[in-house]
């Protein structure tokens, strides 16, 4: 069996400027223990949020995403330029998007159809003239209304700026017209329906990936005494997509379009995705549903509004359950289907969380599952780091004290 020590240890060295600081013996933080099954459990500081700062491409609120570090570790570590690096529970898109960025090819697949909204814009990214030219050329109407309402959220003049875009969105893809400049607006629009600061679309509300309930904003307005105020729209879009490319070179672009080009982008269950051909991943980065800790539905009522997508039909899509018994079950056909799409000495590095205040660790069931499919198991590792921002909100014991940890089952095909 490789010696996942050895290699964590190596690659650590070629990645940093002080290979000395991760020298074994002044490596304090470094805790390794053997679980009973035989397998090494490593604590250590694998990558922090200052080890190679995250591109400004990956700055989109998704709620309980991982931070891109975590992947682009495990794509150094076990990939080459255009090898395929596959995540079935894609989010907003952070695998596949680090994956493009270190020059590799993708494979992405949610079942919720926003990850590909989120994600594809991101690795196909337009100029910025081209995004402030197209921009101009949407026709804003005067005294457009939602067909909801959002009058509790928007200001009128900014409702009608909203309507007007999501309508021609709309059209443009009804008439299969839909190209990626407007993949890229709106992407960018659904991240700035609503947030806490000044340059949302909406009046101050809860951060930007939950979204607050129609009701609840009512309250919260009252609360605080506010009505909502006009917001530009173009203007909010552009600045978004200036932060956005910050980090974007032509170069960067060239490269990341190509592979946009070439991704393959699914909108199914983890364990059916039959569009992925036998033995093709070199690398899956990937991290499940946990425990009902999350309602991805209700959190993105209003992106699904903008977007026109159908939130009841999300709703039963998405595996959501207290059951840690139908959890099990649903991973175990997940694994089955992993194994088939993974090539012969590819890996998985398979993000689980502490649910439940710790007492549930969800690696002691994706183990057995994942042996049970055919691949060996490698290691646990957990990396561990001081804690910058709040998570534990979700019900992921995940940043008490002041530490965020991330925990990662690695396993190998033979």
């Amino acid at each position: 069996m490789i010696d996942i020590i050895s290699i964590l240890k190596n690659t650590h060295e070629s990645l940093e400027d002080d290979p000395s600081i991760f020298d074994s013996k002044s490596r304090k933080s470094r805790d390794i223990q053997i679980h009973t099954d035989g397998y090494p459990i490593i604590t250590d500081e694998f990558w922090t949020s200052k080890q190679r700062q995250g591109s400004s491409i990956q700055e989109v609120s998704y709620r309980a995403c991982f931070k891109p570090q975590l992947p682009n570790y495990f794509i150094n570590l076990f990939t080459k330029p255009y090898d395929i690096v596959y995540d079935p529970f894609s989010g907003r898109g952070t695998t596949a998007i680090e994956s493009a960025l270190c020059n590799r090819n993708v494979i992405v697949n949610d079942v919720n159809p926003l990850s590909i909204i989120l994600t594809i814009p991101r690795i196909r990214i337009p100029s910025l003239k081209d995004i402030e030219q197209r921009l101009v050329s949407i026709p804003l109407y005067d005294n457009r209304k939602a067909d909801i309402d959002l009058s509790m959220f928007y200001h009128a003049d900014t409702e009608s700026e909203l309507v007007s875009i999501r309508d021609y969105l709309i059209e443009r893809k009804s008439s299969s017209k839909q190209d990626h400049i407007d993949d890229w607006i709106r992407m960018v629009a659904t991240n700035k329906l609503s947030g806490h600061s000044k340059y949302f679309f909406s009046v101050y509300t809860l951060p930007p990936n939950q979204a607050c309930s129609q009701q609840k904003q009512v309250e919260f307005n009252k609360k605080y005494n506010q009505i909502p105020t006009y917001k530009n729209t173009r203007e909010i879009i552009l600045k978004k997509s200036r932060e956005l490319q910050k980090d974007i070179t032509q170069d960067i672009r060239d490269r990341m379009f190509e592979i946009g080009t070439k991704a393959l982008c699914l909108n199914a269950d983890a364990s059916k995705t039959e569009e992925i051909p036998d033995s093709c991943v070199t690398l899956i980065v990937t991290s499940p549903p946990f425990l009902d800790v999350i309602d991805y539905a209700g959190d993105n009522w209003l992106r699904c509004w903008f977007n026109d997508i159908d939130i009841d039909s999300v709703q039963e899509k998405i595996t959501v359950t207290n059951k840690l018994d139908k959890w099990e079950q649903f991973m175990k056909s997940v694994f089955i289907e992993l194994f088939r799409v993974v090539k012969p000495n590819g890996y998985i590095a398979f993000e689980v969380g502490e649910v439940r205040k710790g007492k549930i660790k969800l690696e002691e069931s994706i183990v057995p599952i994942a042996i049970q499919a055919g691949f060996e198991v490698l290691a646990v590792i957990i990396n561990k780091q001081q804690f910058t921002k709040t998570s534990n909100i979700w019900g992921v014991s995940n940043n008490t004290k002041g530490t965020n940890t991330n925990r990662i089952v690695i396993l190998r095909k033979p």
